[in-house]
């Protein structure tokens, strides 16, 4: 039997940040904890689909990088069944600090709908903007808007002209849960 000290989840978590990274840990250590969001996904034929959704944020590599879980709809009942079959998403993205280059890498991983992302995070104004392109090289903006400490609009967008315009296809409005 492995014990709680040896367990995945202690060698994966971290207390905190690490300190030889400083300052530049700030851009998403406010996201660190439990939060609930309603998602509107907009839809290519006009149509909206909203769902709610569960989202976990946590140090983690000796606090090097910061890891999230997140969920369509929230664990649960609603989760039965076959999660492809109903567009569920269940997924991580873990955010790792590299100061050679004095951003974010990024990695998405949602292995119910096949999706694996690589983006680049930095702070644009009050907004963090996180780029990538999908498998198909469609150019893909993740952002955090509208921060605060109790909620944020997070927004999923898309353009198929090398970023001259943006179609807005998932949002989320999130809010945070209180600690355990």
């Amino acid at each position: 039997m492995i014990s709680p000290a040896n367990s995945f989840a202690a060698a994966l978590v971290a207390p905190g940040p690490a300190p030889e990274r400083g300052a530049a840990m700030d851009l998403y250590a406010w996201l660190i904890g439990a939060w609930e969001f309603d998602l509107v996904e907009f839809l290519p034929d006009g149509k909206e689909r909203r769902r709610p959704g569960e989202w976990h944020f946590a140090w983690v590599l000796e606090g090097r990088a910061i890891q999230d879980v997140w969920m369509v709809p929230p664990r649960g009942a609603a989760r039965a069944g076959d999660a492809a079959t109903q567009a569920n998403y269940y997924g991580s993205t873990l955010r790792t600090y590299d100061p050679r280059i004095e951003a974010w890498r990024i990695q998405w991983t949602d292995p119910v709908a096949q999706i694996y992302l690589s983006m680049i995070g930095r702070k644009e104004g009050t907004a963090i903007v996180q780029l990538g392109k999908a498998s198909d090289g469609t150019l893909v903006r993740w952002s955090f808007h509208d921060i605060s400490a109790r909620s944020f609009v997070w927004r999923s967008e898309l353009s198929a002209d090398a970023g001259a315009t943006w179609r807005l296809n998932v949002q989320f409005a999130a809010r945070r849960l209180p600690s355990p």
